[in-house]
């Protein structure tokens, strides 16, 4: 693979992803909840995760985080309560009102999901997907943000 696929691939991603990051907070400016605070949910209600482990997943800094769970408790939307195996981390549980609040911007966002796919012939959406979930399930454990970086 040249340098330049791999610098397109990453350019083509960071379009796509952008551009619809960009349109799901329009969608979604109208209801009341930030894409922040969506994904954060949806991602705590999908396993059990620390805050930390949702901070590497919806791509948020530890300070970000902590106020958007601070929002999201107050909201009665999540509450904290202290991992199993680790007393001092804090695991983020989502509460039924924050699940009617998934599934209204599950719907939301459905329609955007649906035009973007849309965009690929028929045949080519099921296999796109499936290897979109290949390599997202084949990223490291490891928080990115602690992975050595290679020397140069």
């Amino acid at each position: 693979m040249s340098a330049r696929t791999i610098s397109d691939l990453l350019v083509q991603l960071q379009l796509l992803g952008r551009d619809i990051e960009v349109e799901a907070e329009r969608l979604l400016d109208g209801t009341g909840v930030s894409l922040r605070a969506v994904s954060v949910l949806m991602c705590a209600d999908a396993s059990e995760k620390t805050q930390g482990e949702l901070a590497e997943l919806a791509c948020l800094d530890k300070t970000t985080m902590v106020r958007t769970v601070d929002a999201l408790e107050r909201d009665g939307l999540a509450t904290r309560r202290p991992a199993r195996q680790d007393r001092r981390a804090r695991v983020v549980e989502v509460t039924d009102q924050g699940r009617e609040l998934i599934a209204s911007a599950e719907k939301v966002l459905g329609g955007l999901y649906d035009e973007v796919l849309g965009r690929l012939p028929e045949a080519d959406r099921e296999p796109f997907l499936r290897a979109l979930t290949v390599l997202v399930d084949a990223r490291s454990p490891e928080p990115a943000a602690l992975r050595r970086r290679p020397a140069r």
